[in-house]
């Protein structure tokens, strides 16, 4: 697998794993300030948008990367009884979190794995959907390729949704990203504007492709 830098998503965050959950539900009173001040964005909505793509009824099989801790998808995955999830992320502190969750609610359609997104260790046309939540804004300088790789393992007619940061949006967020997320390693660039990441989108998937944004996240769906 590549090699990260001492900098790197990975690392970063292992040193927040404790306190991953917080910040993206907003549970404590810091975390809300953090995001209702910087990002004026409820992540619980974003992604309950995001997972309303995905019906209860779907049957098939879903890549979920970076899967995290699965804050956000348990009780979903739990829902979607015909569908068998695998859940990849590169941060082993991610994972074992996320499989204590999966293992205390009784989840028994998820399966957990470390891997690379650059990397992915399956066949082609592999999934019939890929999910990746709060994900390219995170992984390696390589984003194109990240791309490339779930294009390839997810199957003609499968869907491509999830959500990231666009930069351009609104101002304060860029400076955090810019000069403390990108820095401390939670984020990596470089980073997409909306017209971008909307033409990196289509450059793989043609005009099937739907965007909406909350300021300075993205939401998409995409079929191959």
């Amino acid at each position: 697998m590549p090699k990260r830098t001492a900098n790197s998503p990975n690392r970063a965050y292992t040193r927040i794993t404790n306190f991953y959950d917080d910040v993206l539900t907003a549970r404590k009173w810091w975390s809300r300030l953090y995001m209702n001040c910087i990002w004026k964005v409820d992540d619980n909505l974003v992604a309950k948008e995001v997972l309303e793509m995905l019906p209860d009824d779907f049957q098939g099989e879903i890549l979920d990367v970076p899967v995290g801790t699965a804050v956000f998808t348990a009780e979903k995955f739990r829902n979607m009884r015909n569908a068998k999830i695998v859940g990849v992320d590169f941060s082993k502190d991610m994972l074992s979190i996320a499989n204590e969750r999966v293992f205390r609610e009784k989840i028994e359609n998820v399966g957990l794995q470390h891997g690379d997104v650059c990397k992915l260790a399956f066949e082609n046309e592999r999934f019939d959907a890929v999910l990746s939540m709060n994900g390219f804004h995170a992984f390696p300088a390589s984003k194109y390729k990240s791309f490339c790789e779930i294009y390839r393992v997810l199957k003609r007619g499968g869907i491509f949704l999830g959500c990231f940061y666009v930069r351009g949006e609104r101002r304060i967020a860029d400076w955090i990203v810019r000069y403390v997320l990108d820095k401390k390693g939670f984020f990596t660039p470089p980073h997409f504007t909306k017209k971008e990441a909307i033409e990196l989108l289509k450059s793989f998937y043609g005009e099937k492709v739907e965007v909406k944004n909350h300021r300075s996240i993205l939401i998409f769906k995409c079929v191959k």
